[in-house]
């Protein structure tokens, strides 16, 4: 047995499916390819394949993680050229390496993710306004939100889960700003960039459309002692 892991993109074309979907498409792609995948036992076997993060309908990504459990070591170039045939539009293989075993689960080592929205101005709004609204959220020590959950509703301590302050640009040329977070995954839980996005323009008059922000997750990490390394870096 060998655990392969891999970096894989999700793109424009596939922004809007889910992440079951978005697993299936992987599935796919490596039965197509022949790979040697491992696959558990019982009435209804199912390939052994683990991701780090599941990531939001509508949510692009330039690195998710999975791990691919194979029967069978064999040459990775040979399984990147075979399996980068078959993957769909809008996902690409960026990287594939061996894990070595035993090795604890993606999800449990993984604790940070970076994102980067990029959302339009309201008509009329100033570079300025946008400048103070952000400014104000960094200053705050804590911003709570109420979450509505099927138990009830849950307070919510946004700046507990940001792992270092907000940044801000704006687009040259465009009525567009880039709003750039890092956002923690913690055993107790996580925060969306969406709510993190809402937050800014409920509570601090951020000037933007937030109903045409779009979301792309720039990276996922593994955080010891305030070094970040990319889980294909372990």
């Amino acid at each position: 047995m060998a655990k392969l892991r891999l970096k894989v993109t999700k793109g424009e074309p596939i922004r809007y499916i889910s992440h079951l979907d978005f697993a299936g498409a992987i599935e796919r792609a490596v039965r197509r390819a022949k790979l040697p995948a491992a696959y558990s036992e019982g009435f209804n076997p199912h390939m052994k394949l683990a991701f780090a993060s599941a990531l939001a309908v509508g949510v692009t990504s330039e690195a998710e993680y999975l791990d691919l459990e194979l029967t069978e070591e064999a040459d990775i170039a040979f399984l990147e050229d075979r399996l980068k045939r078959q993957l769909p539009a809008g996902i690409e293989l960026k990287a594939a390496k061996y894990v070595a075993q035993p090795s604890k689960a993606l999800m449990a080592v993984v604790d940070l993710a970076t994102y980067e929205i990029f959302v339009p101005l309201m008509p009329g709004a100033i570079w300025q306004a946008v400048e103070t609204g952000i400014d104000c959220f960094n200053r705050e020590v804590e911003v709570i939100f109420i979450k509505q959950t099927p138990k009830g509703k849950r307070e919510i301590d946004v700046k507990e889960y940001l792992a270092e302050p907000i940044h801000v640009k704006q687009i040259p040329g465009k009525q567009q700003v880039t709003i750039k977070l890092a956002i923690k995954i913690t055993p107790g839980g996580s925060v969306k960039p969406v709510k993190v996005l809402s937050v800014l323009v409920d509570s601090f008059g951020l000037p933007v459309d937030k109903d045409s922000a779009l979301i792309n997750r720039t990276g996922l990490f593994i955080t010891e002692r305030k070094v970040r390394r990319s889980p294909i870096d372990m």
